[in-house]
């Protein structure tokens, strides 16, 4: 709201703004704009028509923000940009085209131009040429500083004690460029030289200019010798390497530089009177097109909140507050875009198809149903190369291990259910697991079953440890397969290690019970929680082969009692998880050390347990592929646990992360857990079962469709939703043979009519 329209009266600020960026200039044009009475100075260390890097590429979502905001500069805009739809996708001399994505980009500096051009007609005041003053003198002599001074921020270092920084250098080399003419298509390209990888990203910015990104892995980069070349040699030589994209047209650089990205996080945005915006705050990789967007964006809200709030502290406080969140999913689409371009080399065997629709969904935002709609001909190609029939989405097609035959890709996850008594599962168990079962899942599994009284969790965890149990579970089995004929059930079978002797989860989680504790054994005589938990104690050879055959005995009594499958429970802190990890392990005999010391034991329980299995029924293993703690298991050792469990006869190996220290750190997010799944799966060509915040259909679909996994495990959305599959495949419009509605259900197979809802309002209206 511009001064003088509304209620409140304050004093004009006196604003520095550090940094002649997009954001800076920006975020300086709206302060202006909404106040004239405020000074606002931007100081800019270089001349006016310096700029690096050459195209930019904005979002329909930001220059709405513009629009609103600022309708000057949006008409400028719109007067320069490039629009084009189209995503080529290079690989092994094939072109993969996805159509209707809509993008728009124009000149860096043209918008620079725009800027300073918008910033001179309100009065905002330029220092070209100009060191800012030090930060303090900056935050004494004036009312706000923004801070937009980019990646090497000299503010966030000055008061780096309070943002709290962390900054991640990452392992690819990377070259801005410029080629003399225009794509007409977003385009990447892969070229697989004698050195390794390398890609090319390329989209274009004006008539006859393009950007042109050039990118690999740092080991390829110096094997190349381009760690030895100047500007003009690197140049020449990436226009030799993509000579094919660019129709042997030169490429040209603009005091270009090999670097390596840095993704930037700060704990804080903000001190006392000085905010940070832009890379100065965050960094998201070039992949997703993000720097400018989200310094335009920063500056759109920092203006608004300023305008918005009673004063200052409360300004700077609700900007960050409003931010942070978008930042972070951005960060976490960025970090997945930038990690899989890292190991780009994984995928280089796929199928053409799968291969681009791999690429395109990289950052786990577009997804399979955002390319049906932008280009459902490029999606129908890549689904009947996957197998789907006509019609069938992904998740709904079969998948074989051994002699079962699963009939769609949906696993209902291992999921503590605290409600047994002694062991013995019951009605609960069976309305819980009965109920999934009816919902069309392909595969049901249990909780973590328990091989021994002293192998629990909790007083309220299942067992396999006697006859009783047995037939218990043999009730569950009877009922899934009569009254769900087609769904297979599964057993995990686990013994808690040091995590057991607890209390039921809602009651105290890992709190010790209050009373009748039974004695835990362990990899090492390490607590769980020191200080809190109780001392295991660590299993010599008499112990070792007693947990041994308590789980092959429990395999017994689960064959037996009809299941279809069985999973070794090698995740999550537990008992044989404690051997694998390095964090849980510190035995000096030959079940501890090296990773072949920490597998030793785990294999020669799966060899027991494989042993007594039937042999056409599968059985698969829970990993934890990452402990989230400095020390931990390696991404690189979680591929080597998982290779040796397949070379023991693991049809599948269901991959999932953490829960094996109390101090871990995960970084959770949407789908987190999959890239551990993604690797294994496309470096070692096992089957894999992924899981960790999968929550929609449309993920599941996207998932496998693009190769990173074979099966899809989901835990909460099976609470919130027991018919989750068959729901899922409703609103699909998918009624065939993989997802069949009970007959007493039938009738509710399609979705209700909902009333109307209204689409919210604009965040942002400063107009």
């Amino acid at each position: 709201m511009p001064a003088g329209t509304g209620e409140r009266t304050r004093p004009a600020l006196r604003v520095a703004v550090v940094g002649g960026g997009p954001g800076g200039l920006y975020a300086a044009a709206l302060l202006k704009r909404l106040d004239p009475a405020r000074s606002v100075t931007v100081w800019e260390r270089n001349a006016p028509d310096d700029t690096f890097g050459f195209g930019v590429v904005l979002s329909d979502e930001t220059l709405g923000g513009i629009e609103q905001a600022d309708p000057a500069v949006h008409r400028a805009l719109q007067a320069e940009f490039v629009r084009w739809d189209d995503i080529d996708i290079v690989h092994r001399g094939t072109t993969l085209t996805s159509g209707g994505h809509g993008f728009a980009a124009l000149g860096r500096r043209r918008l620079l131009e725009i800027l300073h051009e918008r910033c001179r007609s309100l009065g905002v005041r330029i220092r070209f040429r100009a060191e800012a003053p030090p930060p303090a003198e900056l935050a004494a002599t004036h009312d706000l500083v923004v801070a937009a001074d980019g990646v090497h921020s000299a503010t966030r270092r000055a008061h780096a004690d309070v943002f709290a920084p962390r900054i991640t250098t990452h392992r690819c080399r990377y070259i801005w460029l410029s080629a003399p003419f225009a794509f007409d298509a977003f385009r990447f390209e892969i070229a697989e030289t004698e050195h390794g990888v390398m890609q090319l990203h390329g989209y274009p910015y004006g008539p006859a200019a393009s950007t042109v990104i050039v990118e690999m892995r740092e080991e390829v980069w110096q094997a190349a010798g381009l760690d030895r070349c100047d500007e003009k040699e690197s140049t020449e030589r990436c226009a030799r390497i993509f000579a094919g994209a660019l129709g042997g047209r030169p490429l040209t650089g603009n005091n270009s530089a090999w670097t390596a990205f840095r993704t930037v996080v700060n704990d804080r945005w903000s001190h006392g009177n000085t905010v940070l915006i832009g890379d100065a705050a965050h960094t998201a990789h070039f992949s997703i097109g993000s720097g400018t967007k989200l310094a335009v964006e920063d500056a759109l809200a920092l203006a608004a909140n300023i305008e918005e709030q009673p004063d200052l502290p409360s300004a700077l406080e609700a900007y960050e507050s409003e931010r942070r969140p978008v930042v972070a999913s951005t960060q976490r689409a960025a970090a997945a875009s930038l990690e899989w371009f890292e190991q780009l080399d994984m995928y280089l065997g796929q199928p053409p198809r799968q291969f681009a629709f791999n690429l395109l969904t990289r950052s786990r935002r577009v997804t399979h149903g955002n390319l049906r709609l932008r280009d459902s001909g490029f999606t129908d190609t890549v689904e009947r190369d996957f197998g789907c029939p006509d019609g069938t989405p992904p998740m709904f097609t079969p998948l074989r291990l051994r002699g079962l035959e699963l009939r769609n890709r949906v696993v209902v996850s291992p999921m503590d259910m605290y409600s047994a008594h002694d062991g013995v599962p019951g009605d609960f168990h069976l309305v819980h697991l009965g109920a999934r079962a009816l919902g069309g899942a392909g595969l049901v599994m249990t909780e973590m079953v328990c091989v021994s009284a002293d192998g629990r969790i909790t007083p309220g965890c299942t067992g396999l440890y006697t006859g009783e149990q047995a037939a218990a579970w043999r009730r569950v089995t009877s009922f899934v397969h009569t009254q769900s004929p087609g769904t297979a059930v599964g057993v995990q079978l686990g013994h808690s290690g040091r995590k057991g002797s607890t209390r039921l989860m809602w009651d105290g989680m890992d709190e010790p019970l209050p009373e009748g504790n039974w004695p835990l054994s362990a990899a090492s005589p390490l607590p769980y929680r020191p200080g809190v938990s109780q001392i295991p104690a660590e299993l010599d050879g008499a112990g070792l082969a007693a947990v041994r055959e308590e789980f092959t005995a429990a395999a017994r009594r689960a064959a037996s009692a009809g299941f279809d499958l069985i999973e070794l429970h090698c995740a999550h802190g537990y008992l044989l998880s404690g051997f694998l990890s390095p964090l849980t392990n510190r035995r000096t005999d030959g079940y501890g050390g090296s990773l072949r010391g920490r597998l030793r034991f785990p294999l020669e329980v799966f060899d027991a347990v494989r042993a007594e299995w039937p042999g056409d029924r599968p059985m698969t293993v829970r990993i934890s592929a990452a402990d989230w703690a400095p020390g931990g298991t390696t991404p690189d050792e979680a591929v080597a646990i998982a290779r040796a469990f397949a070379a023991h006869g693991a049809d599948a190996i269901d991959v999932s992360t953490g829960q094996v220290v109390p101090g871990e750190k995960p970084a959770y997010g949407r789908s987190y857990q999959t890239p551990f799944a993604d690797r294994i799966r496309n470096e070692l060509g096992v089957p894999v079962i992924a899981v960790g915040a999968i929550s929609s259909w449309d993920d599941v679909n996207s998932l496998l469709l693009a190769g990173r996994t074979d099966l899809c495990a989901l835990a909460r959305p099976h609470l919130y939703d027991p018919h989750w599959t068959l729901h899922a495949a409703a609103e699909q419009g998918y009624t065939g043979p993989a997802a069949p509605w009970p007959l007493p259900y039938r009738a509710g197979s399609r979705p209700p009519m909902t009333g109307r809802t209204d689409a919210p309002k604009p965040r942002l209206t400063l107009m």
